[in-house]
């Protein structure tokens, strides 16, 4: 008899433009200049889905920092790291966005967030994945095997409040029965890298951060990440 796995769907918004922009004609400083979005967490179950938590999540200062210089194509000549070549292609899971006392209540992440709070190995082998770390060997992993997963799938849609433009990103990563079994899990982020191949060691930078209710990853629990991103 199969085991039933069960889903659980995970989907976070991330805005930009109005909230994270000033108005340079009329002088007109947005509050809380800072890209951010909110997070929905569902139990997919065969008749539907039912929501579990709506929290919010955050684009940090490095993921913007390097935003610009690859969206330029050009490096900071100030003294700042060289960015230039690099893009958002790798996804990672945390197990410190909460207190472990206090596990169903999530951490906000903040702007000077440059790592997840607490690094998740999420596969042993798969050799699509990146980041590879070896117990012992790299102070602070305490499990060996990669650490970053690939995007499965990235669409773009319209925006019905932009006339219909393409400008909304959607990446899809689904963390399956064989990974990160055993953690519980409370955060996650996208990051960025010069290369998307297989078993890249980096470097990679965080680009945006989620906390959330620990979740306690399991072989017979199916873990769908649903990022959009809103330009």
């Amino acid at each position: 008899m199969e085991n039933k796995v069960e889903t659980i769907q995970v989907q976070i918004k991330d805005f930009y433009g109005d909230e994270c922009l000033a108005d340079s004609f009329n002088r007109k400083r947005q509050t809380g200049r800072k890209p951010e979005g909110e997070v929905h967490i569902y139990d997919v179950t065969e008749n539907g889905e039912k929501k579990l938590l709506h929290k919010s999540n955050l684009v940090v200062y490095l993921g913007r920092e390097v935003l610009a210089q690859s969206f330029l194509r050009s490096a900071n000549g100030l003294g700042g790291t060289d960015y230039k070549d690099e893009f958002l292609t790798w996804f990672g899971l945390g197990s410190g966005g909460v207190l472990p006392a206090d596990p169903l209540n999530p951490i906000p992440p903040n702007n000077q967030n440059t790592e997840l709070e607490s690094n998740v190995m999420i596969n042993v082998a798969d050799a699509s994945c990146a980041d590879y770390h070896i117990t012992d060997v790299d102070p602070g992993y305490s499990t060996t095997g990669f650490y970053k997963h690939p995007f499965d799938q990235v669409d773009y849609e319209t925006d019905p409040d932009n006339d219909d433009s393409y400008i909304i990103a959607k990446i899809s990563i689904s963390i399956g029965v064989d990974d990160a079994n055993g953690s519980q899990i409370s955060e996650a982020g996208l990051f960025t890298g010069a290369s998307s191949a297989g078993g890249w060691p980096g470097p990679f930078h965080l680009f945006s951060r989620v906390t959330f209710p620990a979740l306690v990853k399991t072989a017979d629990r199916r873990l769908v990440f649903i990022w959009y991103l809103y330009f």
